[in-house]
C-alpha cells in the first residue's frame, strides 16, 4: 500500500512539472553558488573543497513558513528535524526542534546555528533553540555538512547552519504584511519593512504566531521582532548593527500513555550584533562583537493533577563574543585568512518557588564556575596549484578555560577535470566542548570531562550540465569519533562520561533540473549507517519537489519519504511519506493569495515518541507587497 501511494505522489508531482515551466530562484541549489559560510569570503563552490546547501529566500518563503527549519529539512540532503504539533517546538523534556546531519544532533551541540558567521547557542546547554530560526531574518541559508571547528570552534562539530540575514541593496522602500489562519486555531502574521538611501539601509520585521495544536494542554504562542541597520562609511568600508528577540509560549501535554498536567514554558531569546567590515580587491575582513541572552521559567508539571508541581526550573543565559578575521590574496590563485575568536559564557540556573516566588536550594556544582572562557586563533589558506587543481588546508588552536587546549586541523583537494565539474576530497577535525549542564547541573555532571572529538572523511562529485539548468552532486563519507558523553551508571549513581564512540557511513545525491523559467524539479536522497542508532536520525529520507510559477498563480508540491527513524529505543522506527503543497494566486502586482496543506495523505506517525504528528492541516492566507 505504501509503495501505491508513493507512486500516486510522483505521478501528481510529474503532472505538475510538465503543466508549464517557473521562475528559478538563481541561488537555489546552483552547484556553482557563491558561499561565504566555509571560508568567510565569497568563494565558488568548485574552488573550496566543503559541501555546502545554498537556500535562497525565494525558496524559503514559497509555502509561507514562519521558520526555516521545515524548509531546509527538505531541501538538505542527510539533515532532519523532530515535530510534535502544527506549530512550535519548544525546550525541554519531550521538546521538539532537534537537528541532526549525518548523525549528529543540534539537541546535544553537536551541530551549530550561526546568523551571519556569529554562534546562536545557550550558555548552560549549549545548543541553540529551534523556534528562534525564523524566516524574517533570512535573505539565504547555507548549510555547511561536515566538520566546520577550524572556521567556527566548539559544537560545529558535525556541520553548520548559517542564517545569511537579509539587507537592501537598491535604493527605495518596500513593506510586507502576510497574513494565515488555518487548523487547532492556528494563526500567524509576519510584516517587514526595508529602505535604502543612499549609504544607509535597514531591515525592521516582526512577527506573530499561534496555535492550539492537535491535542489538549498543547497550547504555543510566539512574538518574534528583528531589526538590522546598514551604513556605508566609505567606498570599502561598512559597518551594522542588528537585534533580533523571540519569545514563547508553551505547554507540553506529555506523551499520549504518560499525560502530564500544568507542564508550561516561557521561554525569551536574543541576540545583537555591532561590526565593522571591510571590502577591498585583494582583502576583506571584519570585526565584530555579539552577544547572546537567554531567560527561562520551566514548569516541568506532574503526571497526578492532585500533586502539582511546586517550583519552577530557571535559568539566565549570556554569551558575548569578539570575532576579528582578515582574507588577503598575497599572490596569484592564493588566499589565506587568519581570525581571532573569543567568548565569555555565563550561566546560572536555579529553582523558584510557585506559591512566593523565593530562590529555592539548588543541587549543582556550579559555584565558582558558571563563568567560562574560551580564546582561539586559526588560520586557513586556498591555494590554485593549476588551472584544474586547488589545494585547502587549516588550523584552529582552541583554548577553554576549563578544558584546556585543543587543536583543529583541515584539509581537502579540488580537481577539476571539465569544466562545470569537480571532485573533491575532505579530511576534517571537529570538536564540542562539554556543556554546563554536563559538567555542574543535576546528578550526572561530572567536571573532569573532556572534548568530544571526530574526524570525517569525504569524497564528493559537483557536476552542472545544460547551462547551469541541471546541476547534481553525489557525496560519500565516514565519520569516527570518540570521547563522546554519555550517562553511565559510576559505583551505582549516574555519571557522565567520556565513553561513547561515532562511527558513522553515509552517501547523498542531490539534482535540481531547471526545465524553462518557469518550471524546477529538485530531489535529494541520503543514506546513513550508524554503529550506534541515534534517535530522530533516520537511515533513509529522501524527498523529489516541483515549482511551477505562472503569470499570475503558482504552485509548490514535494514528498518526502522517511525510514528507519528511531523515536525512541532500537526497537522503535517509523517508515512515512509526506506530502506537502501550496498555491498560490495573485489578481495584482502587489497582493498574493495563498493556501498550503501539510501531510495531505494524512499519513499517522511519530517522530517524538509518544507524540502523534496531526494529520492533513491546511492554511490560507494573503500577502500584501507595498
Amino acid at each position: 500500500m505504501r509503495s501505491v501511494r508513493y507512486a500516486i505522489v510522483l505521478s501528481l508531482l510529474t503532472a505538475v512539472g510538465s503543466a508549464s515551466a517557473q521562475t528559478a530562484d538563481t541561488l537555489d541549489h546552483k552547484l556553482g553558488d557563491v558561499v561565504v559560510t566555509g571560508t568567510r569570503v565569497a568563494a565558488d563552490q568548485r574552488h573550496q573543497p566543503y559541501t555546502v546547501s545554498v537556500v535562497g529566500r525565494e525558496k524559503l518563503t514559497e509555502q509561507q513558513r514562519l521558520n526555516i527549519l521545515p524548509t531546509l529539512c527538505e531541501e538538505v540532503p542527510g539533515l532532519f528535524l523532530t515535530s510534535r504539533g502544527v506549530m512550535g517546538y519548544a525546550v525541554s523534556t519531550n521538546a521538539a526542534g532537534g537537528l541532526s546531519l549525518r548523525g549528529l544532533g543540534s539537541s546535544t551541540g553537536q551541530m551549530l546555528v550561526l546568523i551571519d558567521g556569529h554562534p546562536q547557542y545557550q550558555g548552560i546547554y549549549s545548543h541553540s533553540i529551534a523556534d528562534a530560526s525564523q524566516t524574517m531574518l533570512a535573505d539565504r541559508v547555507e548549510v555547511l555538512r561536515g566538520p566546520a571547528s577550524v572556521l567556527y570552534g566548539s559544537n560545529a562539530m558535525g556541520g553548520v547552519i548559517n542564517i545569511v540575514t537579509r539587507e537592501k541593496r537598491k535604493d527605495g522602500a518596500q513593506t510586507s504584511v502576510n497574513l494565515g489562519a488555518g487548523n487547532y486555531g492556528t494563526v500567524q502574521a509576519e510584516a517587514a519593512n526595508q529602505v535604502r538611501s543612499g549609504r544607509y539601509s535597514h531591515t525592521v520585521a516582526a512577527n506573530y504566531a499561534r496555535t492550539d495544536n492537535h491535542r489538549s494542554n498543547m497550547g504555543f504562542e510566539q512574538y518574534g521582532g528583528y531589526a538590522k541597520f546598514n551604513y556605508d562609511i566609505v567606498e570599502h568600508w561598512n559597518a551594522y548593527a542588528d537585534f533580533n528577540l523571540t519569545h514563547f509560549n508553551a505547554s507540553n501535554p506529555g506523551p499520549v500513555s504518560r499525560p502530564l498536567y500544568d507542564a508550561r514554558q516561557w521561554i525569551t531569546r536574543g541576540a545583537a550584533t555591532v561590526a565593522l567590515e571591510n571590502h577591498y580587491g585583494r582583502t576583506s575582513g571584519a570585526l565584530s562583537v555579539y552577544t547572546n541572552f537567554g531567560r527561562h521559567k520551566i514548569n516541568d508539571g506532574t503526571a497526578d493533577p492532585s500533586n502539582p508541581s511546586q517550583r519552577y526550573f530557571r535559568s539566565k543565559d549570556a554569551l558575548t563574543g569578539v570575532s576579528l578575521w582578515q582574507s588577503v590574496g598575497l599572490w596569484q590563485g592564493g588566499r589565506v585568512t587568519g581570525g581571532l575568536d573569543y567568548q565569555h559564557i555565563y550561566g546560572r540556573a536555579f529553582y523558584t518557588s510557585i506559591a512566593t516566588g523565593e530562590v529555592l536550594d539548588t543541587p549543582n556544582k556550579q559555584s565558582g564556575h558558571s563563568h567560562r572562557n574560551e580564546l582561539a586563533v586559526y588560520a586557513q589558506m586556498r591555494q590554485d596549484l593549476a588551472s584544474w587543481l586547488t589545494l585547502d588546508a587549516g588550523v584552529r588552536m582552541d583554548h577553554h578555560s576549563i578544558t584546556g587546549t585543543e587543536w583543529i586541523p583541515q584539509g581537502g583537494l579540488v580537481v577539476r577535470p571539465i569544466a562545470n565539474g569537480a571532485l573533491k576530497a575532505t579530511v576534517s577535525k571537529g570538536f564540542r566542548n562539554p556543556s554546563m549542564r554536563e559538567m555542574y547541573l543535576y546528578p550526572p555532571s561530572n567536571t573532569e570531562l573532556a572534548p568530544e572529538r571526530l574526524v570525517q572523511y569525504e569524497l564528493s562529485w559537483r557536476h552542472s550540465l545544460m547551462d547551469n539548468r541541471l546541476n547534481y552532486a553525489f557525496n560519500l563519507y565516514y565519520i569516527k569519533g570518540d570521547n563522546i558523553i554519555q550517562t553511565q551508571q559510576v559505583d551505582g549513581r549516574p555519571r557522565n562520561v567520556n565513553t561513547g564512540e561515532i562511527e558513522n557511513t553515509g552517501a547523498e545525491l542531490e539534482a535540481t533540473w531547471r526545465v524553462c523559467d518557469r518550471l524546477t524539479l529538485n530531489t535529494n536522497h541520503s543514506v546513513l549507517h550508524m554503529h550506534n542508532h541515534v534517535l530522530a536520525s533516520p537511515k533513509y529520507k529522501g524527498y523529489l519537489g516541483a515549482t511551477y510559477n505562472g503569470r499570475c498563480w503558482g504552485v509548490t508540491a514535494g514528498v518526502m519519504q522517511v525510514a528507519g527513524l528511531f523515536t525512541d529505543t532500537a526497537a522503535a522506527t517509523e517508515n512515512f511519506t509526506m506530502l506537502n503543497a501550496s498555491v498560490y494566486y495573485k489578481p495584482i502586482s502587489m497582493l498574493k493569495l495563498w493556501l498550503r496543506g501539510e501531510n495531505l495523505l494524512a499519513q499517522r506517525y511519530e517522530i517524538n515518541a509518544g507524540f502523534p504528528m496531526p494529520r492533513a492541516t491546511v492554511m490560507a492566507g494573503v500577502l500584501l507587497n507595498i
